[in-house]
């Protein structure tokens, strides 16, 4: 088996699509929306080919206090810990919260943790 694709449900799908796009580098399909249900979606795809669907639906409600039982974060594997600087640096630089490192982790990751607009933690990896 291996991950097909992640979903995460947005509040303002056309902003976090654009963040995902210009922040993460990633590319946009074609927005789907079923109007029977009040839902749409895009998936995103990064250039290794995996992928992110962003989903809005008026009646999902926003993120309780964190943390929360449910998925934790998005890890992203940039390849080096050169990259993990450089990003986390880029990101902070672009005003994007940098919420903990780059560090090495009790576990052994070297990491920092970001976070997008809505509050989803996006943890940058080796």
């Amino acid at each position: 088996m291996k991950i097909e694709h992640l979903a995460i449900w947005v509040g303002d799908l056309e902003a976090m699509k654009t963040w995902y796009c210009e922040i993460l580098g990633m590319k946009a399909g074609e927005r789907y929306h079923n109007p029977k249900k009040g839902f749409s979606s895009y998936f995103l795809s990064f250039e290794s080919g995996a992928r992110i669907e962003l989903m809005h639906r008026s009646d999902v409600n926003p993120r309780g206090n964190s943390p929360q039982i449910g998925y934790a974060h998005i890890a992203l594997s940039l390849g080096s810990k050169v990259e993990v600087d450089e990003k986390t640096a880029e990101f902070k630089q672009k005003g994007i919260p940098v919420l903990d490192g780059p560090r090495t982790t009790g576990d052994g990751y070297y990491e920092s943790v970001i976070q997008d607009p809505e509050g989803n933690l996006i943890e940058l990896t080796i």
